[in-house]
């Protein structure tokens, strides 16, 4: 039976070593084998340790051995032991992303964290495996040499918790830094020193590259090990150490970044690694040669992690030096904006004008001086292309938290503090996550459809217009629910984009050029495109004059729009100008809160603003199965009583939007319990009773027994479920209500037939009610209200007509009519409908069931009443 190895890299470090013993703590009948070359701490640590470790060396396993497994950890590149076969099979563990197509057999497992060994320890506490303390100690050498003593900022929070795990469980951290921070030999000093003297540093799209060289005589043990020192020392994004050794040069390259993957650098001289730790040896090259091709490699290679222009705002608004500091306060509370770059009449950038220096103006009652007194002057400025390191040193520089952003000497928009500090809790960029959202879009909508967004993203990449899905689209196609209702926002003219993308489909437009919007029509078309039309909209700000009223618009930025929605979930927009196409913007958190399942509001006012939003969170929690979350909460409570503010149209028009949802009785509730129903009405209210009737209300409708058109989903109209949530109201609520809601006329109707029904329940209650007294009693009403009045109802008896009578007494008709009354020789007069109602009634009640007794009973009625009639005619 062959054997299981567990293998590493060769020089192997702590993480590589500690890798191998968890893999081992995991699968205990393999055998980790060391490798040949180990750095000289582990050595060292091994001469103390071994005996209480598993490790065995290459040269201890067997002659003639069959490799039927091997486990690689840390590492993707195997030094091919002997016995191993095509037919091995090798599973990779490694905590870099994988590099490579793996051939038949082979397997890899890898999570981005700081170190192997979390992902490994992971496995080991989850199946409650105990270690001794010097296997707790090796392992916290692992994690700590791997992730720099846990502040490099590939550290995740699982490598601490894996650290505090293993410290509860015996790690020694007095061993840990002896073994960490060795002490460097004399030879390693000497060629310390002469790499510091001879380190040349280069700023290279916003990154800081160091490169040092040197000569050394003789072999000069771990040069990796003073990489890690140097780069700690000049903390750049990365480092290579050339070092000429007489046979060969070797490079030795660490990078602090994935943008930079010197894994890929190192692979041009013929060596390898990965994309933060690689090496090369390098014969027939001298040291300056060497780095003249690494400078040339780098300038090729290094793009700037982020540019300014993938974080900044477009579009500004400016002042002129003239204008006034009471000007420039009433700017700032109108806009909500932290400052204002400062431009004169050519258009020249001449300072910044910041909220603190208005502050200082404001407190000194200097109102009437004009802010070119008080502004940070200077052109300050960057462009789009610059790198972030740019944007901070211009901050930095000027003490500035706004920069303009300036291309073609025109300013296009701003970038601020808050955009940077953002970034701190974004998701590291991906070039696979654009992919993954373009495979996703289009998987989602219908080729026409796909077509025509594509036809828009070429046309706004032609008019230079920044184009953007945003809101529900995004929010669903993020949840794995995607719809085809699309929003399109454009930095830009909507209006004339729209008409030119309805020119390409041959459709027509309607615009709104107040507002800046427009809406290709498709109407006839739905089956092509599976939508009616499609909406664009320039991106717009709101103000809102007062608390609830409607807002007024004005022309601004993306990331302006996306602050004015109500939910951070509903802020997520993708680009979709063919450069751009796929880059998902969540300038407010909105991803991170659709993987926490929450609602949250952007900031404290929202809801004093909009107090509709309070029903649409509600609405969205229940529908999407999230929670509101605490400061949301308190903050909705804080603002009901705005609610009495909004008008009737609007509160009705959120209602209504609830009670279109599948199972509306749970948004229904859960206002209820907030209090938010008692709001819109004293009286109003959702019980335990209440959701059981609209539960009944879907069965009724879903068994076909009542002739009821369901909405285009297929779901109740609301008018029936609002009908159910006011049925426990006096006449008199229920007026007040439909007043206060402007209830739409046809549910007016409705409701009105409803409590018109209920008064008749205790004549309808009555014992031994023939059928035509039951017909007479419910004739006028509609079958929506004797459905409500079905459900409602607690007398069985009450219940059981209203079945039969929707079911049969409503559908009962004569077979003789008013032609056949005609033909009698009789002319239309009040006369037929006495008489077609007699004959329905009797049909009612069982009296007759054929034409031919139809007939004859027509013939006794005509008859009885001729001679009523002639007996009248007597008397007088």
């Amino acid at each position: 039976m062959g054997v299981h190895l567990i293998l590493t890299h060769e020089n192997t470090d702590f993480d590589g070593l500690a890798s191998q013993l968890a893999a081992w703590k995991l699968y205990p009948q393999a055998k980790p084998v060391l490798s040949r070359r180990v750095n000289r701490n582990l050595r060292d640590f091994l001469t103390l340790y071994w005996d209480e470790l598993p490790y065995i060396r290459y040269e201890d396993l067997p002659r003639r051995v069959e490799v039927e497994r091997v486990t690689l950890v840390d590492t993707q590149t195997l030094v091919t032991p002997k016995g191993m076969t095509e037919n091995t099979i090798v599973q990779i563990i490694d905590h870099h992303p994988l590099g490579r197509d793996l051939p038949p057999h082979w397997s890899y497992t890898g999570e981005a964290v700081g170190a192997t060994v979390t992902l490994l320890v992971e496995q080991i506490v989850e199946n409650r495996i105990s270690l001794t303390p010097v296997e707790a100690t090796l392992l916290t050498l692992g994690v700590y040499e791997d992730t720099g003593s846990l502040i490099y900022p590939t550290t995740t929070a699982r490598d601490l918790r894996c650290t505090a795990w293993l410290i509860e469980n015996g790690a020694n951290l007095a061993v840990v830094s002896d073994f960490l921070y060795y002490p460097l030999t004399d030879q390693q000093l000497n060629l310390y020193n002469t790499l510091l003297d001879s380190a040349e540093v280069f700023e290279l799209a916003g990154h800081t590259i160091v490169i040092a060289s040197a000569v050394a005589e003789g072999y000069v043990e771990e040069i990796s090990t003073l990489a890690h020192k140097i780069r700690d020392l000049y903390d750049p994004s990365c480092l290579f150490l050339l070092v000429d050794l007489g046979e060969y040069l070797q490079m030795v390259a660490r990078s602090t970044t994935d943008t930079i993957d010197v894994g890929q650098i190192a692979g041009h001289f013929g060596g390898g690694g990965h994309t933060r730790a690689a090496a090369a040896l390098i014969r027939d090259m001298d040291l300056e040669t060497v780095r003249q091709e690494l400078l040339e490699i780098l300038a090729q290679h290094i793009r700037p992690t982020q540019t300014v222009a993938q974080i900044m705002s477009y579009g500004v608004h400016t002042l002129s030096p003239d204008t006034t500091v009471d000007e420039a306060m009433e700017a700032m509370l109108r806009y909500g904006f932290e400052g204002f770059p400062v431009v004169d009449n050519a258009g020249k950038i001449v300072g910044i004008l910041s909220r603190r220096e208005i502050d200082r103006a404001a407190r000194l009652r200097l109102g009437h001086m004009p802010v070119s007194h008080y502004m940070t002057k200077g052109n300050i400025h960057v462009l789009p292309t610059d790198s972030l390191e740019r944007l901070q040193q211009v901050m930095t520089r000027y003490g500035v938290g706004q920069v303009p952003v300036v291309q073609d000497d025109e300013i296009i928009g701003v970038v601020t503090r808050t955009d940077l500090i953002k970034l701190w809790a974004a998701e590291p960029y991906r070039p696979s996550r654009r992919r993954e959202i373009t495979q996703k879009i289009e998987e989602a909508l219908p080729g026409p459809l796909l077509n025509l967004l594509q036809q828009a993203s070429a046309l706004a990449q032609e008019m230079g217009y920044p184009l953007y899905v945003v809101g529900g689209f995004v929010r669903d196609l993020l949840l794995g629910q995607p719809t085809l209702d699309m929003d399109l926002v454009v930095e830009g003219d909507a209006i004339e984009l729209a008409r030119r993308v309805a020119r390409r489909v041959g459709a027509r437009t309607r615009s709104h050029r107040q507002f800046g919007t427009a809406k290709i029509v498709l109407e006839g078309r739905e089956d092509e495109f599976g939508v009616s039309s499609l909406d664009f909209a320039t991106a717009r700000m709101e103000f809102y004059a007062h608390s609830a009223a409607l807002p007024e618009v004005e022309r601004s930025s993306i990331k302006a729009d996306l602050h004015r929605r109500d939910f951070t979930i509903n802020t997520l927009a993708i680009r979709l100008d063919s450069d751009h196409y796929g880059e998902l913007l969540d300038f407010y958190g909105g991803e991170q809160d659709l993987r926490e399942g929450v609602i949250r509001v952007l900031h404290s006012l929202s809801f004093i603003e909009d107090p509709t939003r309070i029903m649409r969170a509600v609405r969205f929690e229940q529908r999407l199965g999230f929670v509101i979350e605490p400061r949301t909460a308190e903050l909705i409570d804080n603002a009901l009583p705005m609610l009495s503010r909004v008008s009737g149209e609007r509160i009705r028009h959120e209602l209504y939007l609830i009670l279109s949802e599948p199972e509306p009785e749970r948004a229904l509730f859960r206002l209820d319990a907030l209090k938010v129903l008692t709001q819109i009405h004293p009286r109003l209210f959702c019980t335990e009773e209440t959701r059981e009737r609209f539960s009944r209300l879907r069965r009724a409708i879903a068994s076909g027994g009542w002739e009821i058109s369901s909405t285009s989903n297929g779901r109740p109209p609301p008018g029936l479920y609002l009908a159910l949530l006011v049925y426990h109201l006096s006449r008199a609520e229920l007026e007040t209500l439909i007043h206060r809601l402007k209830i739409y006329r046809s549910d007016l109707t409705l409701l009105r037939q409803v409590f018109d029904l209920r008064d008749r329940e205790e004549k309808l209650d009555q014992p031994h009610l023939a059928n035509r007294e039951i017909y007479a009693l419910l004739r006028h009403f509609s079958t929506s209200a004797v459905l409500i009045q079905w459900l409602c109802t607690t007398s069985p008896r009450v219940q059981e007509r209203l079945w039969r009578y929707e079911t049969e007494l409503r559908h009962v008709q004569p077979v003789v009519d008013g032609e056949y009354l005609k033909s009698l020789g009789l002319k239309p007069s009040p006369l037929f409908s006495q008489v077609l109602g007699a004959l329905r009634d009797a049909r009612l009640d069982g009296e007759i069931h054929t034409e031919e007794e139809e007939k004859a009973f027509v013939a006794r009625f005509l008859a009885q009443k001729s001679a009523r009639t002639n007996h009248t005619n007597a008397q007088r």
